[in-house]
């Protein structure tokens, strides 16, 4: 958030035209911005991918009882915004591109916020917003994967193709040091890169040949080189990554042309819009249906006022949501005004979710509260 703030500072400034400049410098063959864009940011879609493998294989959506209710959910947050999207923008193909935008949430910000209301939180609110968000992350790769793609390269898909192969094979003989994994995992990006599908999906496909072997009767092994990398990578996401990718993308000059013509405004408020009324509608209706129509339970302790304070926190797209505007518009005009849309919708999402929560969940806490 402060390097947002910050870059939002300097693009107001006499600074600003060396800060977009900077972006467009080439470095080996790819800008700077692209470094950071499909680079960096494939660590992160690494992390979010171990993230999804864990919790699938052995964590909160280990089994299908508990991944329907935050499945329906994540279909609910993710519909509903990009319906909402496509009403604003339907008839305009350039501004339709970004109807994914409003659609992702952005785990670390949600559960951050959340835990600022401590043990009022019952442990079964952070578990569902924590499973709704994986799955809602997983949507975003498949989007991504589907929407996002360029012209392909059957050259460069076949040798990436071979590269996943070979990281299968080193998992299905049961390598566990990661040096080879991580070895292979750079040609695989490398070749992914060239191939037309976006470069950060190599960090998803990587993350799933990791394997993930824990003893017998401890399903939560430090020691598996899953729980190792994921472990050892967190910090340098969490305070490299993505503050250099705040920095780097959320930088906007505030000026009478970024929301003045008719695409412009109707972008950023179909993106405001979708994340700050599409997000907590989509979650807590379709969570509520189903606990309703008895194809799930609701979390125990947790009732509509709550479910709506958790959609809420699913509003709050950011890092997500800025990297598929980056995707949808590139630099166009239309990217400034998403931009805005996606930041300020994410500061009214973070407000809007700890004022329901902290009005509905009990002051001193609850039974099966806390950590």
């Amino acid at each position: 958030m402060a390097t947002a703030a910050l870059a939002m500072a300097i693009a107001q400034s006499p600074l600003a035209d060396a800060y977009f400049a900077a972006q467009h410098l080439e470095l080996a063959g790819l800008s700077v911005l692209h470094w950071i864009n499909d680079g960096l940011m494939a660590v992160f879609f690494l992390v979010v991918g171990l993230e999804i493998k864990r919790e699938m294989l052995d964590g909160q959506l280990s089994t299908w009882s508990r991944r329907v209710l935050p499945g329906i959910a994540a279909l609910g947050g993710m519909a509903v915004p990009a319906l909402l999207y496509l009403a604003f923008n339907g008839g305009d193909p350039e501004a339709a591109r970004g109807w994914a935008i409003p659609t992702a949430t952005d785990i670390a910000f949600a559960l951050g916020v959340l835990a600022l209301l401590g043990s009022r939180v019952p442990v079964s609110l952070k578990v569902f917003l924590t499973a709704l968000a994986i799955l809602d992350d997983l949507g975003a790769v498949v989007v991504i994967a589907l929407f996002y793609t360029g012209e392909l390269s059957p050259l460069f898909l076949a040798l990436a193709a071979g590269a996943l192969a070979a990281l299968a094979l080193l998992n299905r003989f049961g390598v566990v040091a990661l040096t080879p994994y991580l070895l292979l995992g750079v040609t695989l990006w490398a070749f992914v890169l060239r191939s037309g599908v976006h470069a950060t999906l190599a960090g998803v496909a990587l993350a799933l040949t990791i394997p993930l072997r824990p003893t017998p009767g401890r399903p939560d092994d430090p020691r598996s080189p899953l729980h190792r990398l994921e472990r050892g990578l967190h910090p340098w996401v969490a305070f490299g990554v993505m503050p250099i990718f705040a920095l780097a993308n959320a930088g906007v000059t505030l000026d009478a042309s970024t929301l003045g013509e008719p695409p412009g405004t109707q972008v950023a408020l179909a993106v405001a819009l979708g994340l700050l009324v599409g997000k907590p509608l989509g979650i807590a209706a379709f969570a509520y249906a189903a606990a309703r129509l008895r194809l799930a339970a609701l979390p125990a302790g947790v009732g509509f006022g709550a479910l709506v304070g958790a959609g809420f926190l699913g509003g709050i797209g950011f890092t997500m949501a800025l990297f598929i505007t980056a995707l949808a518009f590139g630099d166009g005009p239309l990217t400034a005004a998403a931009k805005v849309g996606v930041l300020g919708a994410s500061v009214l999402a973070c407000i809007a979710g700890l004022a329901v929560l902290a009005r509905v969940l009990p002051r001193g806490g609850s039974p099966g509260s806390g950590a």
